[in-house]
């Protein structure tokens, strides 16, 4: 006769519900506590390259991932991102997909072992994009700007792909100022001030950027997993570089790069901000008022329009509107 242990031992797993996943790691993406299980050491040191060194910011309630890496399978495409309710799905292939609950925080995703080698298509695709989806429900605000600050108040730069926001980042950080963040930068939800968080270990910069900078000439542009064509270097390689992870914004700068000499003329806050809003993907109705409650703190700085063709002339123009010093 069988017993019930038995029975146990012997039943089939074919969803993956009780596979094993022995590695553990707790990391702190942009502040944030993550707890990740995983059957992959990949799964791990891919999470460490992109959040290794952040600390704990915030007491919230943590993320968790849990990573599954079968054998089979080829390496990720460029994925379908869908939402809807509460689930979010990332589907690149019947080896490489993710799903995700928003209410709770919580993230499953099964990817192949040539994907999880390929530690830049795991984090573009997978880690880095849920993690960041995860965030914006609750803790942060997404927002597709650069940021650079002096003495702890940042200039938020924003402006469509092109407008130069990675270039005039690193040109101010050549010249003394904090980089912070050169593409994406998160606004702090819930909070009483302009609190934002940077992503300022990486630098990425479109082919050709060495004619821009000496020091970025030798390094080699090649494919990102979303297609583009750009170099991506850890900031430090330039020990001359002073970074920050967080600043308080305190002015919103909007660039516009063409030619002509380089002037700066204020504009409406409402219309530098609500770009910044429309930019970012509908997570319902709840998330955006959200996220909306956050922007609106930055209707209180001052907003400006940017236009110039020489970095020199942008840096200098910055230097005269942001605040010297940080305001209340």
């Amino acid at each position: 006769m069988r017993t019930t242990g038995d029975l146990n031992a012997s039943r089939l797993d074919p969803l993956l519900h009780d596979i094993d996943l022995p590695l553990a790691a707790t990391l702190y993406p942009l502040g944030v506590r993550l707890e990740i299980a995983t059957n992959s050491p990949d799964v791990l040191e891919a999470a460490e390259e992109c959040w290794g060194r952040y600390r704990p910011e915030f007491p919230y309630p943590p993320l968790a991932f849990r990573v599954i890496v079968q054998p089979e399978g080829p390496l990720a495409r460029p994925p379908a991102f869908r939402c809807h309710g509460h689930l979010y799905s990332v589907t690149s292939d019947r080896h490489n997909f993710a799903m995700a609950d928003l209410d709770r925080l919580f993230a499953c995703i099964f990817v192949s072992q040539k994907t999880a080698a390929e530690h830049t298509h795991l984090r573009w695709f997978f880690v880095e994009a849920l993690c960041y989806a995860l965030v914006a429900q609750r803790y942060l605000v997404p927002l597709h700007a650069a940021c650079v600050a002096r003495h702890g108040v940042g200039a938020l730069l924003c402006g469509a792909s092109g407008a130069g926001k990675s270039t005039l980042s690193f040109a101010c950080a050549r010249a003394g100022w904090d980089f912070v963040s050169d593409d994406c930068t998160f606004l702090v939800t819930g909070a009483d001030d302009r609190m934002a968080i940077g992503k300022p270990h990486h630098a990425r910069f479109r082919d050709g950027a060495g004619t821009l900078f000496r020091e970025l000439e030798g390094y080699i542009a090649r494919t990102l997993p979303h297609g583009k064509l750009s170099i991506e270097i850890p900031l430090s390689v330039f020990p001359e570089i002073s970074t920050a992870t967080r600043c308080r914004i305190g002015c919103v700068v909007t660039l516009d790069r063409r030619p002509g000499a380089a002037r700066a003329e204020r504009m409406p806050p409402g219309e530098a901000v609500e770009p910044l809003l429309q930019a970012g993907p509908s997570y319902g109705a709840e998330v955006a008022a959200r996220h909306r409650q956050a922007l609106a703190r930055l209707l209180g700085v001052p907003a400006y329009r940017l236009q110039y063709e020489a970095l020199d002339d942008a840096v200098g123009l910055l230097h005269q509107l942001l605040p010297a010093r940080e305001e209340p």
